[in-house]
């Protein structure tokens, strides 16, 4: 696998530069709370040329993103991402990957899983999309040892209760393997998304371990109530509660206490390095909303902990 990235001196930004710096604030603020790390549920890491498209779209400011100016702050060859995230002390993090098209899906999986045997820290992740064949590719990601899978509503454009999906629905449910699913409709809305569909998934497959990404943006509070219904339904905090998410999309204040209550229930997801911003103010993000010192270590580390066996 070619994992060559150029060097491309104009996107480098201040918290590029200083990025050391910003391990050692990293490492103060999970040592502060007495962990022995952090546990990343929502990274990414694909092959260089899908890579590269992902961010040719950001730059170009693309539908989905919303139009929104979306400077990629992690900007490296996959082995310095890999190495920047090591040096933040992050002990676990995954390859959230996804197709946009039928026919990719089997081929991201192979990929990841060799980038998961040569990362240790990596959690093995896979991928799906609804075709004929998605039930076969699933259970040989499950066999092939996949820890956990993503799925993206938004940019998969799919109905995630097509019914091409309804046996990989059931075989990841039986196998136990949370599914990481971008299904609010941040930061513009798809045709799929939004928390009905989510509904209807849950209602055939009430045992999915499903975990929200971005906290279901900006459907906060109804995906706070299907995580309330719902025992296997987690959320995880990618962007959700920064400077950036906060300017369009803000997290409903009112509804913080219903979040403090599921707080075994909360992962804590980057984006990385899709971000448009530092690394660390995800966490000062999570830190100033007040939910205390045992919410945040069960969030940034103990939670995902537990689920994934770290």
């Amino acid at each position: 696998m070619n994992d060559h990235h150029p060097a491309p001196d104009s996107s480098r930004t201040a918290g590029d530069e200083s990025w050391e710096a910003e391990a050692a604030e990293v490492r103060r603020f999970w040592e502060g709370l007495g962990l022995p790390g952090l546990v990343d549920v929502h990274t990414h890491f694909m092959p260089e040329r899908v890579l590269d498209k992902v961010w040719a779209y950001f730059d170009a400011q693309g539908d989905l993103t919303g139009g929104r100016e979306w400077p990629i702050t992690y900007r490296r060859r996959e082995t310095e991402r890999a190495d920047v995230l090591r040096r933040f002390g992050v002990r676990a993090f995954t390859s959230m990957l996804y197709p946009h098209k039928p026919g990719m899906a089997r081929w991201l999986n192979g990929w990841a899983a060799d980038f998961a045997h040569r990362t240790p820290e990596c959690l093995h992740t896979a991928t799906l999309y609804p075709e004929p064949d998605v039930e076969a590719y699933v259970r040989e990601a499950v066999e092939a040892g996949a820890r956990v899978f993503k799925a993206h509503v938004q940019v998969g454009a799919y109905d995630p209760t097509d019914e091409l999906l309804r046996p990989a629905w059931g075989a990841l449910a039986e196998a136990r393997i949370p599914v990481v699913i971008h299904c609010g409709s941040g930061p513009a809305p798809g045709k799929h998304t939004g928390p009905e569909p989510i509904a209807r998934l849950l209602a055939r497959h009430p045992r999915l371990r499903l975990i929200v990404a971005h906290m279901g943006m900006p459907e906060y509070e109804d995906f706070l109530s299907l995580a309330e219904r719902y025992a296997e339904v987690r959320l995880d905090t990618t962007m959700a509660f920064t400077d950036f998410a906060e300017g369009f999309m803000p997290f409903p204040r009112g509804a913080l206490p219903r979040l403090a209550g599921l707080g075994d229930r909360v992962l804590l997801g980057s984006d990385f390095p899709n971000i448009p911003y530092p690394y660390v103010h995800q966490l000062h993000a999570l830190e100033r909303l007040g939910l205390g010192p045992e919410w945040l270590r069960a969030v940034c580390h103990d939670n995902a902990a537990a689920l994934f066996g770290v």
